[in-house]
C-alpha cells in the first residue's frame, strides 16, 4: 500500500470487478423471469457483492478488517462463477458469454489475491 490516498475508482482490482458486474448484468438481463428467480438473482447478487466487498474493505482502517472483506469478495466471486457455470450447462446463456465471464472472473480472482497479499504486507510498513 502507499501513504498517498488512492480513490477506489482508480484501484485496478476494483475497476475490473466493476467491469465484471457489467458483464454479469449482460448475462442476467435477458434471462426470463423464472431463470432470474431460480438462478439469476443469486448470480447477479454474487457478482455485485464481489465489487461491493472490495469497496467496503477499502473503507476500513485496520488491515485485518480490510482483508476480511477482501476474503468475502473472493468468496462471492467464486459463487458467481458457480452460478455462471450452472447457467451455461443448463443452456441459459451462450458459450461466448460464459467464456467471457469466466475469463474475466479469473483475472479478478488473480488480482484480488495480489491485493490481499499487498494489504497483508502493508501492516509492516506503518
Amino acid at each position: 500500500m502507499t501513504d498517498k490516498y488512492i480513490p477506489i475508482e482508480e484501484v485496478f482490482v476494483y475497476k475490473i470487478s466493476r467491469e465484471l458486474c457489467d458483464l454479469g448484468w449482460e448475462i442476467y438481463e435477458p434471462l426470463d423471469w423464472r431463470d432470474k428467480k431460480t438462478m439469476g438473482d443469486q448470480f447477479i447478487s454474487a457478482v455485485d457483492s464481489n465489487a461491493a466487498n472490495i469497496v467496503e474493505g477499502y473503507g476500513r482502517f485496520h488491515y485485518l478488517d480490510r482483508i476480511k472483506f477482501y476474503y468475502n469478495a473472493r468468496a462471492s466471486l467464486m459463487e458467481s462463477k458457480h452460478w455462471c457455470e450452472l447457467l451455461y450447462v443448463r443452456d441459459k446463456i451462450l458459450e461466448e458469454k460464459y467464456k467471457q465471464f469466466i475469463e474475466r472472473a479469473g483475472q479478478v480472482h488473480y488480482q484480488l489475491n495480489k491485493w490481499i497479499k499487498l494489504t497483508y504486507s502493508s501492516k509492516d510498513s506503518k
